[in-house]
């Protein structure tokens, strides 16, 4: 299944250079140029409160956008530099490429957990700890999944799940080489601490 990807509403700058910079910024916006595609570059404005809002939650930089700009078609855009001020750190400009449907990108995707209640380890009380609730996947940009899936099926108390672990959708890899942890079942907190006054008096 597809994931939803989120609208990032501009309208086009009429004119470029400072200028028309400064007078984007006085008027609450924060200038930015669309290029890439195969298409000429394409001088925006975005919302300052709203794209401030959007960095602050994270993720702006791996965040596949679909870009819309009043009387131009929607695309697929992806953030590719953002210039704060020196001493305030606010966005004074944005970068945005041009992605086609068959253009790969790393975009960090949520982990989804199934079939807890099949799981002996925490049937028998244990703690699922999720160590990664999202990961950083090589994707296509035209067929991004909504998550990942990990099956709990089976794993007991002291299994570790890797990335190997997990049946990737096809044309999907991490970004990562090594083979890193997802996620682990660990003993309930009462039964460690009775091992632990175990190993004390021993």
């Amino acid at each position: 299944m597809a994931r939803e990807i989120p609208d990032l509403i501009a309208t086009e700058r009429s004119g470029t250079g400072k200028g028309a910079a400064r007078q984007a910024r006085r008027d609450g916006m924060v200038p930015g140029v669309v290029y890439g595609g195969g298409a000429d570059p394409l001088p925006i404005n975005l919302d300052f409160n709203k794209l401030l809002t959007r960095l602050r939650a994270g993720r702006f930089m791996s965040t596949l956008f679909n870009l819309k700009v009043e009387g131009h078609d929607d695309v697929r855009v992806i953030c590719r530099g953002v210039q704060r001020h020196v001493v305030k750190d606010l966005p004074t400009h944005v970068d945005l490429m041009r992605l086609k449907r068959t253009s790969r990108v790393n975009l960090f995707v949520h982990v989804d957990f199934i079939n807890d209640k099949a799981s002996p380890g925490i049937k028998k009380g244990g703690v699922l700890t999720v160590v990664r609730a999202e990961v950083e996947l090589n994707v296509l940009a035209g067929d991004i999944p909504e998550s990942i899936v990990v099956d709990l099926t089976g794993r007991d108390i002291g299994d570790v799940i890797h990335i190997s672990d997990v049946t990737l959708p096809e044309g999907v890899k991490p970004t990562i080489e090594r083979d890193f942890v997802i996620a682990n079942i660990s003993a309930p907190s009462g039964l460690r601490s009775s091992d632990n006054e175990e190993e004390g008096e021993e």
